[in-house]
């Protein structure tokens, strides 16, 4: 289990991590997003004891970090695929850490075949790819079999494959009871992954829940598309009875503020025969940036856009 509490980061006059408190529970896999800027690499690094807080604690399973006497039995974690000796083979990298906290070598071999690099782990890491990189990363942080994983963007660089298997894995650790924390930007694997969500931005949380409950949330606006051959008498029907309808290109009607089950009766009672109708939720992309809206920093506005296309 990862305790937060009261976490806080400046740097100067910069609050990167402004008070956060969250709990990431065992058995699932906890999503941690938020706009570039938002914290929430420092967060990983405060519960890895890489950075100092300013203020607040974070604790891996009930300790800091800092004194846990085999760090990498505890926890294990993929901050940077980067920050590896490019000099050094991939199976070398693996080796030395297992060294230094007493594992034995078969542990080394066991995770190469589990991240799949196979016999490119006999290579300097400075030829790998990036998603190769992310491969031997992800094997240092099982190298220890921890009870608690920390993954930052572990699906940059990888290939749909790779991203199938990241997806997979994660599933799988928490399936085994461990505690897993994965930041990434990529809402549709995240949907597909997460069972809860902690969301933070300008260093602040701004959600801590169970993904359903996110989706369902004030944020989340369930849609129902509808096609008839009288999409004007069913569109004058809805709009005098206060519904939000916008016609689409494929000649449907899209009705916000309304269920599947008003729009057809509405349909009955004028006369529309209904050949398609179905109900449609907010994606957690559609909910994330109406939630973190107010904090991304770094915006680009249209005509910027078309003015750089010229």
């Amino acid at each position: 289990m990862i305790e937060v509490r009261g976490l806080t980061k400046t740097y100067g006059a910069v609050r990167a991590v402004d008070d956060l408190t969250f709990d990431v529970q065992p058995g699932k896999v906890t999503g941690f997003l938020g706009p570039n800027g938002a914290g929430k690499s420092t967060t990983m690094r405060m519960v890895l004891g890489l950075d100092r807080p300013t203020a607040g604690s974070a604790l891996v399973g009930g300790r800091p970090f800092a004194r846990l006497g085999e760090p990498l039995r505890a926890a294990g974690a993929l901050l940077d695929a980067q920050a590896v000796h490019p000099g050094r083979s991939g199976r070398d990298h693996l080796r030395v850490a297992a060294r230094s906290q007493g594992l034995p070598s078969r542990r080394v071999d066991e995770v190469i075949d589990q991240v799949g690099l196979g016999s490119a782990a006999k290579r300097r890491v400075k030829g790998y790819s990036l998603g190769m990189r992310q491969r031997l990363g992800i094997a240092g942080a099982l190298l220890g079999d921890p009870a608690v994983l920390l993954f930052d963007e572990p699906m940059n660089g990888l290939d749909l494959d790779g991203v199938r298997w990241v997806r997979g894995l994660v599933r799988r650790l928490a399936d085994e009871g461990r505690t897993v924390l994965l930041s990434s930007h990529l809402m549709s694997e995240m949907e597909q992954t997460a069972d809860h969500l902690v969301i933070i931005g300008r260093g602040r949380l701004i959600a801590d829940a169970p993904i359903a409950e996110v989706l369902r949330g004030r944020h989340a606006h369930a849609k129902v598309r509808v096609r008839t051959p009288a999409l004007d008498d069913l569109a004058g029907a809805l709009l005098r009875r206060g519904f939000r309808v916008h016609p689409t290109d494929g000649g449907e009607l899209l009705v916000e503020g309304a269920p599947a089950e008003t729009v057809g009766d509405v349909a009955l009672e004028v006369g529309a025969s209904v050949h398609r109708l179905a109900e449609e939720h907010s994606s957690l992309e559609e909910v994330y940036l109406d939630l973190t809206g107010d904090s991304v920093q770094y915006k680009v506005s249209a005509p910027d856009l078309v003015g750089a296309r010229r």
